[in-house]
């Protein structure tokens, strides 16, 4: 039985980017992990009985950095599902796509993580060493120049 887990992919939009280039003034928010060899990701945790796969990725995200659902916008049309192993056993992860209201809203981070970071795709994805966690942020990315 594959492991399940959920989480949000978090950005924020810059208020001095010109409106040209909004896109450009799109960051992401990853968490380096207080364990094992210290990668950054984005909030997500095992799903919990009981729990449909939405919720779980808002109770993660709430858990780890202090995010509310109120402070969120769920971006509509953008769902993920990353397949990979761990400790030799199959892993899924689903990813929904979420905007912070106010680009000042402050992270507070749980013991699971050490620090947090906003950074524009390409900082991003040299943050995210995992190969599939680097596609779905340019996958990401393209999703919202297309929505401009």
């Amino acid at each position: 039985m594959a492991v399940r887990a959920c989480g949000l992919i978090i950005f924020r939009r810059l208020q001095r980017a010109p409106p040209s280039k909004v896109t450009e003034g799109i960051e992401y928010l990853l968490l380096q992990t207080s364990y094992g060899t210290h990668h950054w990701t984005p909030p997500k945790g095992h799903v919990d009985p009981g729990e449909d796969d939405l919720q779980t990725a808002f109770r993660e995200t709430q858990e780890e950095a202090g995010l509310q659902a109120s402070q969120l916008t769920l971006i509509e049309g953008y769902k993920k599902e990353l397949h990979y192993p761990v400790h030799g056993k199959p892993k899924t992860v689903i990813y929904w796509l979420a905007e912070v209201k106010d680009c000042n809203t402050e992270i507070k981070l749980s013991e699971e993580h050490q620090a947090f970071r906003w950074l524009k795709l390409e900082d991003a994805c040299k943050f995210a060493e995992y190969e599939d966690m680097q596609a779905m942020l340019k996958e990401v990315h393209q999703f919202l120049c297309s929505k401009e």
